[in-house]
């Protein structure tokens, strides 16, 4: 218990990019069943926990939230459709899309362009993983 001289210090930790690390290697853990539309509603009430703590966002949170944008330049999408909507759309199911999220996601943190050079569809791979083309 604290006396009326102590004080607590909050550290802020980056701890955003280390969890999704976590669930990309356990998303069954975190989310219950492979789901992108599970991983979306889970990072939602992160940051609105957060946001209802009074915590400021950390640097990885703020440059998280670019990644809506940097989803619709690369899919070249002007609707209002979320970052999660716009993988599913292309991808198999929520399972593929949840593993294209992780792949692309992995783009994004490297600092890939969201702008992509036309690739014929022979360079695409034909897999779970057709969002990604073949370098």
């Amino acid at each position: 218990m604290l006396n009326n001289n102590q004080t607590i210090t909050i550290t802020l930790n980056e701890y955003l990019y280390e969890m999704l690390d976590k669930i990309k290697r356990n998303p069954g853990i975190f989310l219950g069943k492979y789901s992108i539309t599970r991983l979306r509603a889970f990072l939602d009430g992160y940051m609105s926990s957060r946001e209802d703590l009074g915590l400021p966002p950390t640097q990885q949170e703020i440059k998280f939230n670019q990644f809506q944008d940097w989803i619709q330049t690369r899919f070249k999408i002007t609707s209002s459709h979320g970052w999660d909507s716009i993988i599913l759309f292309y991808s198999a199911d929520e399972r593929d899309a949840l593993n294209n999220f992780f792949e692309l996601f992995e783009q994004f943190r490297n600092g890939e362009s969201a702008t992509r050079e036309e690739v014929n569809q022979e360079q695409v791979i034909e897999s779970k993983h057709s969002l990604i083309p073949i370098p």
